[in-house]
């Protein structure tokens, strides 16, 4: 086998159990002679597991049927309006942490809750959102300052030309990205800050033959998420911030991400 140049993408490869086991020795000894990258990949590996100690208390619980429909993607049970949804999300929250179990800007002024059958993309949004966007160390595995390299990487793994949207004019920095499981597929989550520590997060996955927009949020004072679902891919905007100001940031956002899919 000729040998090859790896990279921080073979990383996310090798902890995704997705290296070709013919290339592991290769991997190992690149790693070897990379201390930087062999460090990246040991704080990969303390993230996963702090997030599997973080969880430990439900892991052995069993995962309801409705839940697991969410995190792969299917419909997920219709509850009565007045029930809150957002222990779902923090199930589904776990679920993430512990691996994923396996595996138009038009209108956004008026957008409403839809039915929850259409919710399954904001709450996996969300439950990505309350597990890193409060990470100080580890909230991301692509920092900002290697743009290039994060919007290529995510772009092929989620399989849609991804542009990380410029949200300075709206009070919000990048903070960097990172791949997450979404259903059966893969997702992209890019991280903002502001210059007061808010952040917020857009989720993007490729994998979504419904055409829907909406708001979704908890009855519990939690994060809320701006979504679309159009043409094959979606989209969620999540944050605390307040409607009418998360409404405005997503406008910008999915005329950002439209134009760099066209482009």
């Amino acid at each position: 086998m000729t040998p090859r140049d790896f990279s921080e993408r073979d990383i996310h490869m090798a902890l995704d159990g997705e290296l070709p086991g013919d290339e592991r020795v290769a991997y190992d000894a690149w790693l070897d002679a990379n201390p930087e990258m062999k460090a990246r990949s040991a704080r990969y590996v303390a993230d996963r597991a702090a997030l599997r100690a973080a969880f430990a208390g439900v892991l052995d619980e069993p995962v309801p049927a409705r839940l697991q429909k969410i995190v792969f993607g299917e419909a997920p049970v219709k509850t009565a309006a007045s029930r809150s949804r957002w222990w779902q999300a923090a199930a589904a929250a776990a679920m993430l942490a512990i691996g994923g179990v396996g595996g138009y800007v038009a209108g956004i002024d008026r957008l409403g809750l839809e039915d929850p059958a259409e919710d399954h993309l904001a709450e996996q949004a969300i439950a990505a959102h309350v597990i890193y966007a409060a990470e100080k160390r580890h909230a991301v595995e692509v920092p900002a300052s290697d743009k290039d390299h994060l919007q290529t990487w995510l772009s092929n793994r989620v399989g849609l030309k991804l542009v990380a949207p410029d949200l300075a004019a709206e009070g919000f920095q990048l903070v960097g990205g990172r791949l997450l499981p979404a259903g059966e597929s893969k997702a992209a989550m890019l991280l903002y800050e502001d210059d007061k520590g808010e952040r917020i997060s857009l989720f993007v996955t490729a994998e979504s033959a419904e055409k829907a927009k909406g708001t979704y949020g908890s009855e519990e004072n939690g994060p809320e998420a701006v979504y679309w679902l159009d043409k094959g891919y979606g989209c969620a905007v999540v944050g605390s911030l307040p409607r009418a100001q998360l409404t405005a940031v997503a406008k910008s956002a999915y005329s950002q991400l439209l134009a760099g899919l066209a482009g």
